[in-house]
């Protein structure tokens, strides 16, 4: 069993942001954490924002309603950023 096959079954169960990373604690004791800036949303929120989320599905993903932002486990485990769209920004 490879290493993504396995990170695909961890769950996130709470997130937060500390020193510029976006770090989601796992139900199986690992953290994972990516820059904050890959979140443009995120990086230009408040901490008050940031700290407003929701768990998505049975933790497969993070929901900030106050930006509108979205980011799953698996996107970070990839190493995927988020890009704004045209106009976004």
């Amino acid at each position: 069993m490879g290493t993504a096959a396995a990170g695909n079954r961890a769950r996130i169960t709470t997130v937060h942001v500390v020193d510029q990373r976006i770090v989601a604690e796992l139900d199986d004791g690992r953290a994972v954490s990516v820059p904050l800036e890959w979140s443009w949303r995120l990086a230009r929120a408040t901490p008050q924002q940031r700290g407003n989320y929701r768990l998505l599905g049975s933790g497969q993903g993070v929901h900030w309603p106050d930006v509108d932002e979205d980011i799953s486990l698996e996107s970070m485990l990839a190493g995927r950023q988020s890009r704004p769209e045209p106009g976004e920004r």
